[in-house]
């Protein structure tokens, strides 16, 4: 378990290491995937303030559904690109973690960029 811990920490922090050198001053959208929910910011890493959040636990997407599918995370990813628009901000670089780009992280991300974020 501990070796497996240790993989993923060094996957995420391969990712994070990448993105911070290419993102030019843009802020993140970085993915948080539980087997229950999904949980998505957008992060100002030069201020360390989070501009905007979405998550399956904000009340307009809780219900009797759980956040563990590819529908909640779509769902996600629109009303977290609602909020970042609202909060000035279109261009984004997009933190998957240790995540593969597949499933929900990816049904998130493309829902993000058809709600107006560029990355």
């Amino acid at each position: 378990m501990a070796k497996n811990l240790a993989s993923e920490a060094r996957r995420k922090a391969r990712v994070r290491r990448s993105l911070l050198a290419a993102a030019n001053g843009r802020p993140r959208l970085s993915v948080f995937r539980s087997s229950k929910h999904i949980y998505a910011q957008v992060i100002d890493d030069s201020k360390g303030v989070t501009l905007a959040a979405a998550s399956t636990l904000d009340k307009g997407l809780r219900g009797e559904r759980t956040g563990a599918d590819i529908e909640a995370a779509t769902a996600v990813g629109k009303l977290v690109a609602e909020r970042a628009a609202a909060a000035g901000v279109k261009d984004v670089v997009f933190d998957r973690g240790a995540y593969i780009y597949h499933g929900r992280v990816k049904a998130l991300a493309e829902a993000a960029r058809e709600g107006g974020l560029n990355f």
